[in-house]
């Protein structure tokens, strides 16, 4: 499968690093902030198993939350959807990502949905393993299962410096321990969590992703049918409904296809029954997604009426 060079998304990466002067870096994690502001890339990983790509689409970043979707599909295979949402629900919040304000004052005490850390740390200690080690392999190898790259990894440096500094993580679990929603250890939980947002790939791999979901589940490449028709259809729910934090509505509205950020600058897309988007962009706007990235997808969203609404 060769990977092309497209010259009109090469255009429209260049129009959309117009806007990379106006965001800034993640520097909240210290290992993020060493990122380059003004990088963009687009890979475009179509379902007949053809790509187009534009920038160095060749840059490895780490997932950081759009890895929530990945655990997600994971434990759903694991539990099914019954059980995963007796400990998480489904609602989309006006709230930023990291809050806790809305564990405090909803009841029975659950997050309100997979997308936030609250409901992603809850996810997570969903994972089946006997121990931490497994927990991670299972997940890690899930996502080299996506990916169809057995190389996939994640960053040692990133994930401990999120571990060193992850202090409300750590309040959301406490809270969420009282009321039953997660058991067993927070430190385990954090190691885990902090790996799995430390999985880091490049925007090609993360297209291809894409492009499982917009295939209901199976993999353009291997053909495989990695994850049922009905969890794929959950998880582009809860990207399209909770994806983009709290301005998802107003993503929904302007580009209109189910797609997951990352405060790494990633942003996964998926076209139904077209293609999977991976864009990297580490300049963020105030909500925390991608602001190039986000002006890229627009521009395609435009071009090439993608919405599915």
């Amino acid at each position: 499968m060769g990977c092309k060079t497209n010259d009109e998304l090469l255009n429209l990466v260049t129009e959309a690093k117009k806007v990379t002067s106006y965001g800034h870096v993640a520097d909240y994690i210290p290992a993020l902030s060493k990122a380059d502001r003004d990088d963009l890339s687009v890979a475009v990983y179509h379902v007949d198993n053809t790509c187009t790509y534009a920038g160095n689409v060749e840059k490895l970043f780490t997932l950081q939350s759009i890895s929530k979707v990945l655990a997600l599909a994971l434990v759903l295979k694991d539990y099914g959807k019954d059980y995963v949402f007796t400990k998480v629900g489904m609602e989309p919040t006006g709230d930023p990502f990291n809050s806790i304000v809305k564990l405090e004052t909803i009841n029975p005490s659950k997050p309100l949905n997979p997308m936030i850390n609250a409901g992603a740390l809850a996810v997570t200690s969903m994972i089946v393993g006997k121990s931490n080690e497994e927990k991670f392999e299972r997940l890690l190898q899930f996502i080299q299962q996506l990916t169809n790259n057995q190389a996939i990894h994640y960053c040692e440096e990133v994930a401990r410096s999120e571990f060193e500094t992850s202090w409300l993580n750590r309040a959301l679990c406490y809270f969420m321990k009282q009321h039953g929603i997660i058991e067993g250890s927070v430190e385990e939980l954090m190691d885990i969590y902090t790996k799995q947002c430390s999985i880091k790939m490049h925007s090609l791999d993360l297209a291809k992703i894409g492009a499982v979901f917009a295939l209901d589940g199976i993999h353009p490449e291997t053909e495989e049918k990695i994850i049922s028709k009905d969890i794929a259809r959950i998880c582009k729910t809860f990207m399209t409904t909770c994806g983009m934090y709290n301005a998802s509505g107003e993503f929904a509205i302007k580009i209109g296809i189910p797609a997951k950020s990352g405060v790494s600058g990633g942003i996964m897309g998926v076209s139904p029954y077209q293609f999977g988007i991976g864009i990297f962009g580490p300049a963020l706007d105030e909500k925390g997604n991608s602001i190039s990235g986000i002006r890229l997808l627009e521009l395609l969203s435009e071009k090439y009426e993608l919405s599915i609404f």
